[in-house]
């Protein structure tokens, strides 16, 4: 299997305000989230994000609302407005990171507030289905779903001219995952730009970072490898690993990295042939910053500005993407 591993430079120096949070984490020795267990591991994640995220704060509206999958399930969603009337507008449609296995919509709370206040613009965040107890794809099929039913609501509240897929970590490759569906068979509205964190984009290798990341950088590799054990995709279909897709006619497309996380290469190597595949690309690496840095800004005070930058690239891919207001 190919290494697709991008510029094998030194390892960049790590943050002050990173390395503060890493040696506050190697004084609490735990479980790692592999040894725990899903359920324990969802509550010690629920539990870092109390501790460790800056809060949600007030917005104009933060609401429980339910899509309804092809099967006729309900699948949970939340949506967070800055507005509280707002006309017609594009909408984010949010996947949340957690390895497939852990994460949940309180959890990303403050996340989603964040870009709902720094892109003027809805956010609807997926409660997805996870692993162990729902393998894939339940958690694509859920996320097309999802996005596919915000493209056609009507009961928002304003009418939805287009959708910005976006998510961090195995969110983030499930937000590409979906955007690739959706251009393959168009939704109601059209997919005006894509933004992935951190993404899981290949599950057929581990890369260089893997390696030069594997203990001591949050995201450990045995845990990497636990979620995606868990998970059990079929790695070399485009679903699990949009690596082995094409990246051909997709929307506008963010790519940001964290200096520091095994995900780093596979990362940089999406941004890579999103750019060969010629689609408008923006790639942003947060150098000597960890995996998950939109959750864990009260911990990593400098991770406000990476989300400051990346929702600016943000705003400027949408400026590039073609109008349906």
């Amino acid at each position: 299997m190919a290494d697709h591993s991008v510029g094998a430079a030194e390892r960049p120096a790590v943050r002050p305000d990173v390395q503060a949070f890493i040696d506050l984490l190697a004084e609490q020795p735990g479980a790692s989230f592999a040894e725990m267990g899903a359920p324990a591991a969802r509550a010690a994640m629920a539990m870092m994000g109390e501790m460790f995220d800056v809060e949600a704060g007030e917005l104009a509206r933060i609401e429980t609302v339910a899509a309804t999958a092809e099967d006729g399930r309900a699948i949970l969603l939340r949506l967070y407005d800055a507005r509280a009337d707002r006309g017609p507008s594009p909408a984010v449609v949010f996947f949340h990171g957690g390895g497939f296995v852990l994460g949940d919509l309180d959890g990303y709370d403050s996340g989603c507030a964040a870009l709902a206040r720094g892109l003027d613009l809805p956010v609807i965040s997926v409660d997805y289905r996870l692993a162990p107890e729902h393998v894939w794809p339940a958690a694509p099929d859920d996320c097309e779903s999802a996005a596919r039913w915000v493209a056609g609501a009507t009961g928002l509240g304003f009418p939805i001219t287009g959708l910005v897929l976006a998510g961090d970590s195995a969110g983030g490759g499930l937000a590409i995952v979906t955007a690739m569906a959706l251009r393959d068979e168009p939704p109601a509205v059209p997919v005006r730009a894509l933004a992935a964190l951190y993404p899981v984009t290949d599950q057929r290798v581990e890369t260089s970072s893997y390696a030069a990341f594997a203990e001591g950088y949050l995201l450990q590799r045995a845990d990497m490898r636990w979620f995606l054990d868990s998970y059990r995709a079929d790695r070399a279909d485009w679903r699990a690993s949009p690596l082995a897709g094409s990246a051909h006619a997709m929307p506008p497309t963010l790519i940001a990295t964290a200096g520091l996380d095994p995900l780093r290469d596979e990362g940089r190597a999406y941004a890579m042939a999103s750019v060969a595949a010629g689609v408008p690309t923006i790639f942003y690496e947060a150098d000597g910053m960890v995996h998950g840095f939109l959750s864990m800004r009260k911990a990593m005070p400098s991770a406000e500005q990476d989300l400051a930058h990346c929702l600016a690239m943000l705003r400027r891919l949408l400026a590039l993407a073609p109008s349906a207001d």
